[in-house]
């Protein structure tokens, strides 16, 4: 099958993730490459991104770059991966012939959804429908940031990373509960990338429930502990697309651990 975007990511990665479900929705085909974070040390970062063996690491030691973010080996990140990738992130997307590079989850899902004849999971020919999905991922992107930095600092946590966490937590949920008040999805009527991006990267942050006794270690109980009664709208949204065809082809059983779901 021809390749229309390929991604280097560590891996599993539910960043990557709505770039595959949305790929399932409108047949597009994603290449993902990578391995679990721990090895991508061991990776040469580039659109032909390979593990690197014992000879590549002595020849390639221009490509050694120091690890700013979420890793704490050096990395090996080409000249060419990192004008494509200014910020020197994964997930990487490319297009076809690795000429472009695409940075950022949401951007990536887009570019996805762009290849489509059928533009519906983008608003269609709206524009105005298109800025409004914007905004969501714009919103989305914030909340995502943020907790991030949390899940880095579980080990370490302080009241003002965890008040941080909470107030962005709940000011993202309730956006979307009032979204959801007046239509069947986030943007109107039908699924769009909206609605993707919010289930990939919700579920992320609701495995901090697997960090329950770190937390209480610490003093700190489940920010997301009475999510289901505190957003019965978003619970009831997340529950129904990540239990149909396309999402659970990609997402698998990743969140039997933490939610009731029956």
């Amino acid at each position: 099958m021809k390749e229309d975007i390929r991604i280097f990511s560590y891996l599993p990665n539910p960043r990557v993730w709505k770039s595959l479900i949305t790929a399932k929705l409108i047949s597009v085909n994603v290449n993902v490459i990578g391995d679990k974070p721990r090895n991508l040390p061991e990776w040469l970062w580039d659109f032909d991104a390979r593990k690197l063996n014992d000879i590549d690491f002595k020849d390639l030691t221009k490509f050694k770059r120091q690890s700013k973010r979420g890793f704490k080996a050096d990395l090996y990140k080409t000249d060419d991966f990192l004008a494509k990738h200014p910020f020197g992130t994964v997930p990487a997307g490319f297009n076809v012939d690795g000429s472009v590079g695409i940075f950022e989850s949401n951007s990536i899902m887009r570019a996805v959804a762009r290849l489509s004849d059928d533009h519906n999971l983008y608003g269609g020919s709206n524009r105005m429908q298109q800025s409004r999905i914007d905004s969501f991922l714009d919103a989305n992107l914030g909340f995502a940031r943020e907790f991030q930095v949390y899940v880095l600092e579980l080990d370490e946590l302080n009241d003002y990373l965890y008040k941080r966490m909470t107030s962005a937590y709940q000011f993202y949920l309730d956006g979307i509960e009032k979204a959801l008040l007046s239509s069947a999805y986030i943007v109107g009527d039908e699924i769009t990338i909206a609605d993707i991006s919010f289930v990939c990267d919700l579920a992320q942050f609701l495995r901090e429930r697997d960090n329950k006794n770190l937390l209480r270690e610490q003093g700190f109980e489940l920010i997301s502990k009475n999510f289901e009664k505190e957003f019965p709208l978003s619970f009831n949204h997340l529950k129904k697309l990540y239990q149909t065809k396309e999402f659970k082809e990609v997402m698998q059983d990743y969140l039997e651990k933490v939610l009731t779901l029956k």
